[in-house]
């Protein structure tokens, strides 16, 4: 595989977690929506740049509060209110148009960020030359970026300008773009890296129908000729 370089080197994670009581969050929080962001362009950071869609304000306040006290790096999470309801996958790829910054992320109103969580998964990307990292989500123990953390270079280079597949609604697109990733070898799972999906009734929940019928059917043309590995092909099946 060839070294790329990557972006600056980031604070170490260990001298962020000094002082937390009395020192300010390295992570910058801004509530917007979807009409709001649109306005906004460009939306820049020198660090990553986290996306949180959301549409219950006491659950994305919570969460957002957690993850900037714990994220140990410069950045930003943009909390995006969905008030039309288009959907976790379109208000992502909404937000990706609207920064710039070296890398960018996605998370859900409902995440738990543990501590230095954003500082480790940048280290470990600079590490490993990653395009695409998972966060230790406490459920696909890596084998799926449910959260992830994209090198914005690389992601540009998958769908030619959208984060994610844009005909997905809210499920799956994750799941193809940890297998493009996992085919072309750029991607890394840091198990400290701690962003937990926090849903008590995950796991009597369904899925888009809609979503998994398409998921399939791109799966069967390799999503676009970008996975041959069969065993990549039948992880999800």
């Amino acid at each position: 595989m060839v070294n790329r370089p990557g972006p600056a080197a980031t604070h170490d994670p260990a001298k962020t977690q000094k002082s937390n009581a009395i020192a300010q969050p390295l992570m910058e929080v801004r509530f917007l929506d979807t009409t709001t962001v649109k306005t906004l362009v460009p939306i820049q950071c020198g660090g990553p740049i986290m996306v949180m869609p959301f549409t219950d304000l006491s659950l994305a306040t919570r969460a957002a509060n957690l993850a900037s006290t714990r994220a140990g790096v410069t950045s930003m999470l943009l909390a995006v209110y969905d008030e039309n309801r288009q959907g976790f996958i379109a208000t992502v790829n909404q937000t990706f148009a609207a920064t710039q910054s070296p890398w960018f992320g996605y998370m859900a109103q409902d995440a738990f960020a543990g501590r230095a969580w954003l500082a480790l998964a940048v280290r470990a990307m600079q590490t490993k030359k990653a395009g695409l990292l998972g966060f230790n989500d406490g459920k696909w123990q890596g084998q799926l970026a449910s959260f992830g953390l994209a090198e914005r270079t690389w992601i540009k280079s998958v769908y030619g300008g959208d984060f994610f597949h844009g005909a997905y609604g809210s499920h799956y697109a994750d799941t193809e773009l940890t297998l493009i990733a996992r085919e072309q070898g750029r991607y890394v799972y840091e198990p400290n890296s701690v962003l937990v999906e926090v849903d008590w009734d995950k796991e009597s929940a369904t899925v888009s129908a809609t979503d998994r019928a398409l998921f399939k059917s791109r799966a069967a043309a390799g999503f676009g000729g970008r996975v041959q590995n069969p065993q990549l092909l039948q992880l999800f099946g």
